[in-house]
């Protein structure tokens, strides 16, 4: 009964998502037929960076289906970092864009400090052109100030607000959840710091958890503290003592205190934009969007170069499974893909590896780490991390022949652990369902939830993870060249910075990006410009991702379309149908503000 009514649901909610997608093919093709303007960028423009998006490594360039759906779903388009960083390079070089103005209150994006840094890092350059950048916001957080703090001028609105207040992160736990449900989950793991269960066991951070997450909380204030006080002069104690005393209450404390450089309205930012672009007070500024830009005709690119040497960038970003993933998640199957054609295509040279993930699936992160070692034998493989390469996504990156990461990124959490749900209390006394059946040998039912695990078989997976572990550490040390012994101290799923990881021989270098595709030329022996960037995988169009095997992008959408606030905790709830079996990945989920 059960399995024919799961079968009935399933054919319902595959027909109404049919009739969705059916409706925004439709309308797509309206929209694209009616959108045939050309946009151009005119003489003295500005372009106009609006932070109010989830920033993902790789956006869709210029889906009109993505937007379309984006749209009517009520869910904010998300932008790629990749863009961005292209975006900002193009409008350095082009003599028709003379400034940025930028707004960085942070609503609805959601970034790191890595991927704010990756921008941060391209303004500046930016900057370098004498062009001039101008920043504008009501509510300026941490993430606002820190990518702020490179424009010319800073400019809070006479009634916004500046919170300045120091960084926090805190986990969500679920055993008292399950405790009411009647759900044992069943835990194996290795690594005293492999607090990922922790929410299904505990009600409160334990104190192997609780001392990693101040070291690397810590190591991430330090180093936003820094950056901010070298580019607005202001010492990294009084910014400390600013956040603990709560200084900043009005903008003209804000001002006082340089994080900002004016208070005014958003008429009078206009008025210094015209006056920077020398401009009469009565023209009109020729702002020109980001979306726009990307899309205009006379757009001056910058160099990509033109020879046929490639270095292939492999941007694997989301959690690890296996299978062929999506845009939101690494499949071991599509990057393994990748792996492979740039390793067969004579043009590729080198690899840069990004990587943007908590981890996942031991099984999957081995089966790329497999793919990364051939390759490497080849052509050189560089790792660069981005906000997260942690578990399984360090596992990922310990294979390469160089690993770099930013020094905010979080990494490490070299660990594994197994997790399973027991739901018998839960069919048994709040259900009242019991299920039974017959098998051929004594432990052919192993694992399965509606029944007790004997300690044989809780023997039996906690050997199973122990082996795992042997296997994952033996591997990171000898990628890192370290004794295993040693390598095995600063394991133990313990989550580091990519600064704390370069100082212990986890990562070899800090930087971003263009430093790692730098590196990955060098190792190749090319010459700088010698060469063009090439993105694996190549994108499918969405349509065909939200018809796919995956249909998570239809999935999240719908959740935070239908829930708001409570999105986050219902996707984390529902991502555990894929924590069953042996995992390395980081704590339940990491939200630094």
């Amino acid at each position: 009964m059960l399995q024919f009514l799961k079968y009935v649901l399933a054919t319902v909610i595959g027909l109404v998502i049919f009739s969705l997608l059916a409706f925004f093919i439709f309308l797509g093709f309206i929209t694209a037929a009616s959108s045939g303007d050309k946009v151009t960028v005119k003489e003295n423009s500005v372009l106009k960076l609006k932070f109010d998006k989830p920033i993902v490594e790789r956006g869709r360039e210029n889906d009109s289906f993505a937007e379309l759906a984006n749209s009517l779903s009520g869910n904010p388009n998300s932008v790629g970092l990749i863009q961005i960083r292209q975006t900002i390079a193009d409008a350095k070089n082009d003599n028709n864009i003379k400034g940025i103005y930028l707004e960085p209150d942070m609503y609805g994006a959601t970034a790191g400090y890595p991927t704010l840094e990756e921008i941060r890092t391209s303004l500046a350059d930016f900057k370098k052109s004498g062009k001039f950048i101008i920043a504008y916001g009501e509510y300026y957080t941490e993430k606002s100030i820190y990518l702020a703090s490179i424009a010319d001028k800073i400019y809070l609105n006479p009634e916004g607000v500046v919170e300045w207040n120091g960084l926090s992160t805190s986990i969500t736990f679920l055993k008292g959840t399950l405790d009411k449900l009647g759900v044992k989950p069943e835990v194996f793991k290795v690594g005293d710091y492999k607090s990922a269960v922790e929410p299904f066991l505990r009600q409160d951070m334990s104190e192997p958890s609780r001392e990693q997450t101040r070291s690397f909380l810590t190591s991430i204030n330090s180093h936003l503290l820094k950056t901010i006080s070298d580019a607005r002069g202001i010492s990294t104690t009084e910014l400390q003592a600013l956040a603990d005393s709560l200084t900043i209450r009005e903008p003209k404390d804000a001002k006082q205190y340089k994080l900002v450089t004016d208070v005014g309205y958003a008429d009078e930012v206009e008025t210094a934009i015209k006056k920077a672009l020398k401009q009469d007070d009565k023209k009109k500024i020729e702002f020109i969007s980001f979306t726009k830009y990307n899309k205009a005709d006379n757009k001056e690119k910058s160099e990509s170069g033109s020879s046929d040497n490639r270095i292939a960038v492999i941007v694997a970003s989301g959690e690890i499974n296996s299978g062929d993933g999506g845009d939101e998640s690494i499949g071991s199957d599509r990057i393994a893909e990748a792996l492979r054609k740039a390793r067969e295509d004579e043009k590729i040279k080198a690899v840069v590896l990004r990587i943007n993930s908590p981890g996942g699936s031991s099984l999957a992160s081995d089966v790329m780490w497999r793919e990364i070692q051939l390759t490497k034998e080849k052509k050189p493989v560089v790792a660069s991390m981005s906000d997260y390469a942690a578990s399984g996504g360090y596992y990922m990156a310990m294979g390469c022949d160089k690993i770099i990461a930013h020094p905010t990124t979080l990494t490490g959490s070299i660990g594994v652990f197994g997790l399973w749900f027991n739901v018998k209390d839960l069919l048994n006394d709040k259900l009242g369902v019991t299920v039974d059946g017959v098998k051929t040998n004594s432990y052919a039912d192993i694992g399965l939830p509606t029944r007790n695990m004997s300690d044989f078989e809780r023997q039996w997976f906690q050997k199973r993870t122990e082996s795992v572990y042997e296997d994952f550490t033996s591997k990171a040390a000898k990628g890192r060249k370290m004794n295993v012994e040693d390598l095995r101290k600063i394991a133990s799923g313990r989550v580091w910075t990519g600064e704390q990881a370069k100082q212990n021989g986890l990562v070899d270098a800090l930087g971003g990006m263009e430093d790692a595709v730098a590196e990955a030329a060098k190792l190749a022996k090319l010459k700088e410009g010698d060469y063009r960037l090439r993105y694996l995988p190549e994108q499918k169009p969405l349509i065909e991702e939200l018809f796919g095997s995956s249909s998570e992008t239809m999935e999240t959408k719908i959740i935070q379309k239908h829930t708001g606030a409570l999105a986050p905790y219902i996707k984390d709830i529902q991502k555990l149908k894929s924590w069953q079996g042996t995992q390395t990945r980081l704590p339940f989920e990491i939200e630094i503000r």
